[in-house]
């Protein structure tokens, strides 16, 4: 791009979610049916974690073979389809960790980089948009050149465990193991806590299979509702049903997606299920998941042919608003507000409800695509660049983007609306220059969200964010032709700023009208008296 902006990546659809999860609760349940999962979940969490200790210490040496023996290990004491479904999930626990302990590397490295960068600035340098500045006193230079010292001996850490295949895995969670040593704090006592902690540990999901009987050999639930597990060997003489099987009093129903979920059922395919007990509401819950294939993307020009919504994530709400084919907002912009305070299921159920009214605007205003920002705040979370600036950091971290976008991909795929992601850069900045005051009125103000919203939709689109220059008077007329004309998509610098012109907008005056007036000498100088005064000549005596 011209005048020093980066590269814009082109607008692309966002493809469907690739599988489905849904949840509904366990009820009916009898005092012998809970003391059943309570034994199986803690029978196969043991063994769980034994597997997770053998898979971390394998390390990255590990494969088919090593995958095979453990297998093989577990099957005597559960059985075949619980022993490949506790490996499987070992083996996606490590990878994750693994994935996020270099996450951590790339983080470190970074605040290095920003660390060393501040520190060889002189004090008090200003820093622009492409970096930070030096630091402001020496106090605060020393304090960062202790804590470079201390990165770098981190880094060192973290890499050498990181060669040599070492991951830190905790089996029901960090954050509940370290609440452990803070019960007080936590308002718990010890045997709350420890019904947390073995609860968090136990074992209870199983994976499908395509061509078993209700697409699940080992937790399978009937089409009429009724659920039974496979018991492990060590306790077979729990079950009331043949072949080891323990069938629960309750009957489940899901509510979402039900229909869906009967049909797998019906013809045999795989569905994943998995147990979980809630401890604080005393209520057991089980989750069935399957894959589905990814719907073919539509094409842009197809999913924009009538019209978009451009959507721009803020802090306590979603600016939104409707754009026709030609890029011209219509209507008036909507705010769909949520609160992102409190638990996390709280603020998952935030989400979801603003989405909701978001995507049934969107079918009362007839389009078929949602134009959202592609954020990632992975860079601007870093302690090292903003420095002190806790609340701007506290602020971007509390922004759920990547949970926005994976929420409204599933929704939107249920409505038939297509989600499409542009590229974040400078839309704020270039919708309020462009956008906020021509859509004010006197009895519409538009915010510089509701601008930045109308940027997303046009970039979405393919036209510019800039707004088309008004033509001369004598021009304005359809009989003349009019002179508005958009911008080519491959037109250098049209997402720039205008390039200045001399002269008044109207052009009634010739162009070089300004160069003339500044290198004109002035003859008064405003402010300063003139020393020449003006003296009236005599009057001319004769006779």
């Amino acid at each position: 791009m011209d005048g020093g902006l980066r590269k814009l990546a082109a607008p692309s659809v966002v493809p469907g979610p690739s599988g489905v999860a849904i949840r509904t609760r366990l009820k009916q349940l009898t005092a012998a049916d809970e003391e059943v999962l309570r034994r199986v979940g803690a029978h196969l969490g043991t063994l769980a974690c034994r597997d997770l200790k053998a898979r971390c210490h394998d390390g990255p040496g590990h494969d088919a073979k090593t995958w095979a023996v453990r297998k093989r290990e577990l099957t005597p004491l559960s059985s075949a389809r619980w022993a490949g479904a506790i490996t499987k999930a070992t083996h996606e626990q490590w990878a994750l960790a693994r994935r996020c302990a270099l996450t951590h590397l790339q983080s470190l490295e970074a605040g290095i980089r920003t660390l060393r960068h501040r520190l060889a600035l002189p004090l008090g340098q200003k820093g622009g948009k492409r970096a930070p500045g030096g630091y402001r006193s020496r106090r605060e230079w020393h304090a960062k050149a202790r804590r470079l010292q201390v990165l770098e001996d981190r880094l060192a850490r973290e890499r050498a465990a990181w060669e040599a295949g070492r991951v830190r895995v905790v089996r029901g969670g960090k954050r509940l193991a370290r609440t452990r040593h803070q019960l007080p704090a936590a308002r718990l006592t010890q045997a709350q806590w420890r019904e947390r902690w073995e609860a968090a540990r136990w074992f209870l999901q199983a994976d499908g299979e395509s061509g078993k009987r209700y697409g699940n050999e080992t937790i399978r639930i009937s089409p009429n509702g009724e659920v039974s597990l496979r018991l492990p060997a060590p306790l077979s003489n729990l079950a009331n049903a043949p072949h080891g099987r323990y069938v629960l009093t309750g009957r489940v129903r899901f509510a979402h997606r039900g229909p869906e979920w009967a049909d797998r059922v019906a013809v045999n395919r795989a569905i994943a299920y998995r147990i979980h007990h809630d401890v604080d509401r005393g209520r057991w819950y089980v989750t069935a998941s399957w894959q589905q294939p990814v719907s073919q993307p539509v094409p842009l020009a197809a999913v924009l042919a009538d019209g978009v919504i451009g959507v721009d994530m803020n802090a306590d709400h979603l600016a939104a608003w409707c754009l026709d084919v030609h890029g011209n907002p219509t209507g008036t912009p909507r705010r769909f507000c949520y609160d992102l305070t409190g638990t996390a299921g709280h603020r998952d159920a935030q989400l979801r409800h603003a989405l909701t009214r978001l995507l049934h605007w969107a079918r009362t205003c007839g389009v078929r695509a949602i134009a959202v920002e592609d954020l990632d705040f992975t860079a601007e979370k870093t302690r090292e660049k903003h420095g002190g600036r806790k609340r701007f950091r506290r602020l971007v971290s509390g922004l759920p983007t990547g949970r926005l976008r994976a929420r409204l991909v599933s929704m939107a795929d249920q409505t038939g609306i297509t989600v499409v992601a542009v590229d974040p850069a400078y839309t704020s900045k270039w919708g309020a220059q462009h956008w906020q005051k021509p859509l004010t009125s006197t009895t519409r103000k538009t915010t510089r969200h509701d601008a930045a919203a109308v940027a997303i939709a046009r970039r979405a689109q393919g036209y510019p964010i800039r707004r088309r220059t008004t033509p001369p008077r004598t021009h304005q007329s359809d009989g003349c032709g009019h002179r508005t004309v958009q911008a080519r998509p491959d037109a250098p610098g049209r997402e720039g700023p205008r390039r200045r012109v001399p002269g008044p907008r109207t052009r009634s005056v010739p162009p070089d009208a300004e160069r003339t007036r500044a290198t004109r000498t002035p003859t008064t100088v405003r402010g300063v008296r003139s020393k020449r005064e003006w003296v009236p000549d005599s009057l001319l005596l004769t006779d």
